[in-house]
């Protein structure tokens, strides 16, 4: 999740990468959505493995939009982690991206794009991004 940090300060974005666990700090993860919002945060990007559920439960604790990205670490290529992000159930959406670099790469991507609708700042870096071949 390196990359999407990198390319979130690339965009001119502030971030924060914290570790949290659906399964093994619920509470945490809980208070961290909950309180997101009034921190300051406008988009959440959570990464997962196997089960994937953070992103899932991200969503189900607040109202800003939830990227997930898929990890490797269960079934080969991470499909386990995709389907658990893809299939979420109807009204809970997690904007689910690529397995691995180039979708923690897109996430930020898409953060950036999501928070250019109210930034003219960050839409000139999309454009800026654009003009570059879609490269930082």
């Amino acid at each position: 999740m390196q990359e999407c940090s990198d390319w979130l300060n690339w965009f001119h974005i502030e971030n924060v990468m914290l570790v949290a666990s659906a399964h093994r700090n619920p509470d945490k993860v809980r208070e961290l959505m909950q309180n997101a919002q009034d921190n300051g945060f406008g988009v959440i990007i959570a990464a997962a493995g196997m089960a994937a559920a953070l992103p899932g439960v991200c969503a189900a604790y607040t109202s800003l939009p939830v990227l997930g990205v898929p990890l490797e670490g269960g079934m080969p290529g991470g499909i386990d982690a995709l389907y658990s992000m893809v299939q979420m159930p109807a009204g809970l959406p997690v904007g689910t991206l690529a397995v691995g670099k180039s979708g923690a790469r897109n996430a930020a991507v898409m953060a950036a794009r999501i928070l250019a609708l109210n930034n003219k700042k960050i839409a000139a870096r999309i454009e800026e991004f654009k003009k570059n071949e879609y490269k930082i």
